[in-house]
């Protein structure tokens, strides 16, 4: 018996290892604040640790198997990207369309480096392999909640508002779907929109939240990464005041970040993109040989972008009609635009929202 448990162990041993050399190499770059901005570039980062057997706090290959990596200077994005590439990764993940210009040059340079983008465009290089998320599908269904809400609390003229981090088509998909969400109900509602220019500046959205807030406006939808999180703490701060208004979440269920006083959050619902499912899914396609240049559009259909329901004040009604609009759009029955579909009407349907963008 004494021989064995030695036996055994040599075994656990060799393994642990065979599976710890069996696993790709991996970096993600980020902008913004990296993987601590409880939203989008965290969500990217739980894939990660969800692929290597990890989690939050456990991050056993930290270093070894897996590292990230923040850039927030876009004049260093090309310098950066060519640092990583030059580490013999077996793939790097970028995340956010803003890489997009320094990786279709620098892919070139690097054929034999494999690269994963997250809502980036389809890429001119054959070692790129781009996730799209139909946000435009989410982000409508949000948008309905807030107006369906605000129909079920009798409020009279609600405006509602929308803040966007960096400027581009993929941010316009979820102010398209979230406007049209709200005016299929409330065909004259007033709609602001201001984009703050970066994903790191809670401090601006919180102003811009605050302006809002105090001048009326029932809901606010974040699209900004971080800098979405200081809307939601002003919508605590008002709701604690006694004020009725609203934040909406985005990219990860932010119920938490809205939390105040005993089971109470100011987000109402959040716009669930599942970032982790995309690097998971990508980071497969590497380990088993199936990788290919690509892009890969997840939708409503694969359940990887939805709205939650955590909030126990999102009225039972408004539930479900934003689940029987989901309905149509599974079914074809109902398609919301988007840049990345049809460009062109995607932008006229903008334009015929007359929206108050500042």
């Amino acid at each position: 018996m004494k021989k064995i448990i030695p036996l055994l162990l040599s075994c656990l041993f060799i393994l642990s290892a065979c599976n710890k050399e069996s696993k790709i190499t991996c970096k993600l770059i980020s902008d913004g604040l990296g993987v601590n901005d409880k939203s989008y570039n965290a969500s990217a980062w739980e894939g990660i640790l969800s692929f290597y057997g990890d989690s939050v706090g456990d991050e056993k290959y930290f270093g070894t198997l897996y590292d990230s990596t923040v850039c927030n200077n876009i004049n260093q994005y090309d310098l950066v990207l060519r640092q990583v590439s030059e580490e013999n990764l077996d793939v790097i993940v970028l995340i956010s369309f803003s890489f997009q210009h320094a990786l279709d040059t620098v892919a070139k340079d690097y054929p034999k480096q494999k690269y994963i983008t997250i809502d980036g465009s389809p890429s001119i290089n054959p070692n790129v392999h781009n996730y799209l998320f139909a946000a435009e599908e989410g982000s409508y269904l949000v948008g309905v909640c807030a107006a369906a809400q605000a129909i079920q609390e009798d409020v009279q003229n609600p405006k509602f508002g929308f803040i966007g981090g960096v400027k581009g088509d993929a941010l316009e998909d979820f102010e398209i779907g979230y406007a049209m969400g709200i005016r299929s109900l409330l065909p004259d509602a007033k709609i602001c929109v201001k984009y703050i220019g970066s994903w790191g500046r809670p401090d601006l959205a919180a102003k811009k939240a605050s302006e809002w807030y105090n001048s009326g406006v029932y809901a606010i939808y974040s699209a900004a990464g971080m800098s979405g999180n200081g809307a939601i703490a002003q919508a605590v701060s008002q709701r604690i005041s006694g004020k009725n208004v609203w934040a909406i979440g985005v990219d990860k269920d932010q119920y938490s970040e809205g939390a105040y006083g005993t089971g109470k959050s100011a987000v109402l619902t959040s716009m669930i993109k599942r970032v982790d499912v995309a690097v998971i899914e990508g980071l497969k396609s590497v380990q088993n040989g199936t990788f290919k240049p690509d892009s890969t559009v997840l939708t409503l259909k694969e359940g990887s972008v939805g709205f939650t329901t955590s909030n126990l004040d999102l009225k039972d009604a408004v539930i479900k009609l934003a689940y029987k609009k989901q309905a149509e759009i599974i079914s074809g029955r109902f398609s919301v635009p988007a840049n990345y579909k049809n460009k062109e009407e995607a932008q006229n349907i903008h334009k015929s929202l007359n929206i108050e963008e500042e």
